[in-house]
């Protein structure tokens, strides 16, 4: 159960709730003096928090927080709304810019065709061009399990079919009833 919500003391004012999703601006910020830089981006020194709020509002902009944890915090005087479509153009650029690298997997059986084969490999290394994870599962079935040099033997030359565009990240080994292989992309 939340706590209950006082109402304000009669005479004081109330300030919106505070939102974690950007920098303190002008009466948010509740410090006694700040290093303020001026909206031409010329460092003016150590201020009264009164000082850069006039300051701000001669210049018809905005008090910005932008170094909370230095001492004194470092504010700027800056169009607000400008500066937060600043910081949002930069964020959709860093997010365009990483590549989410995928585990894709492919499954086998010990006694997979010439023409099976060449399918799956030709997966795999569309999968490492691409810049993904490649999982290898060869399954056995019944008493396919007393042959296991047969799945190793399929896996081993998996693996020296891609040497050129992959590295072995896990080799070959048994998880109960199949064998399994990672392979990475060379490429990063």
């Amino acid at each position: 159960m939340p706590p209950p919500v006082r109402p304000p003391k009669p005479g004081t004012q109330q300030l919106p709730p505070r939102s974690d999703d950007g920098p303190r601006i002008n009466s948010q910020i509740r410090v006694d003096k700040v290093r303020l830089v001026g909206a031409d981006g010329e460092m003016v020194g150590v201020v009264t928090i009164r000082e850069a709020l006039a300051a701000a509002d001669a210049a018809g902009l905005d008090l910005v927080e932008i170094s909370p944890g230095a001492e004194p915090p470092v504010c700027k005087i800056l169009d607000y709304g400008k500066y937060k479509y600043e910081m949002q153009k930069k964020a959709n650029e860093a997010k365009k810019k990483q590549k989410i690298i995928e585990v894709k997997e492919l499954k086998l059986r010990p006694m997979i065709e010439d023409h099976d084969y060449q399918v799956k490999l030709r997966a795999a290394i569309k999968f490492l061009d691409g810049g993904d994870k490649v999982k290898f599962t060869l399954r056995f079935r019944g008493r396919e399990l007393s042959h296991q040099e047969l799945g190793l033997k399929i896996l081993q030359r998996m693996k020296a079919d891609l040497t050129e565009i992959s590295k072995i990240e896990q080799e070959p080994k048994m998880e109960g009833r199949q064998m399994v292989m990672m392979l990475s992309s060379n490429k990063v």
